[in-house]
């Protein structure tokens, strides 16, 4: 199948990690991301069963493999001077947004210039985004994952 690009926007708040959780169970329950219902189906209903919790979604095998090409491959943001790894969220720096966008305020006319940023498979970013008076208004995540 190969990776899939994903982007959400979601209310500005300061804890980037509550708002990855929010976002997350938010996509869990609404079942926004890749699931192979004809995979290893069950015999006796032919399709598998979506599971009751993110935690269980990660208990499948495939889901492991696989990913659900979604906000749900990712389990946490770093902390600032932490490296990227499989599965996390780098926040958007202020000089990396005023270097791509001539603002460290940036907005959301001003998202197609970060998105470069987000330039490998099992990673993703974060950016506040502002509104016209430089006031934080929403976060916006984006990345690649899924195989």
């Amino acid at each position: 199948m190969g990776a899939s690009g994903w982007e959400y926007f979601v209310p500005y708040q300061d804890d980037l990690g509550a708002a990855l959780a929010a976002l997350r169970q938010r996509v869990f329950e609404a079942q926004d991301y890749y699931w192979d219902a004809d995979a290893d189906a069950d015999e006796d209903d032919g399709l598998r069963v979506r599971p009751a919790t993110i935690d269980g979604l990660w208990e499948d095998e495939r889901v492991q493999e696989e990913g659900t090409h979604s906000i749900l491959d990712m389990h946490r943001v770093l902390r600032p001077g932490e490296d990227p790894d499989y599965g996390t969220v780098q926040p958007v720096q202020p000089a990396e947004a005023h270097r791509l966008t001539g603002t460290d305020r940036p907005t959301r006319a001003h998202v197609q210039l970060m998105d470069p940023l987000a330039d490998r498979r099992w990673f993703g970013r974060c950016a506040v985004l502002h509104d016209a008076e430089g006031r934080p208004q929403e976060i916006w995540f984006w990345g690649f994952s899924g195989d």
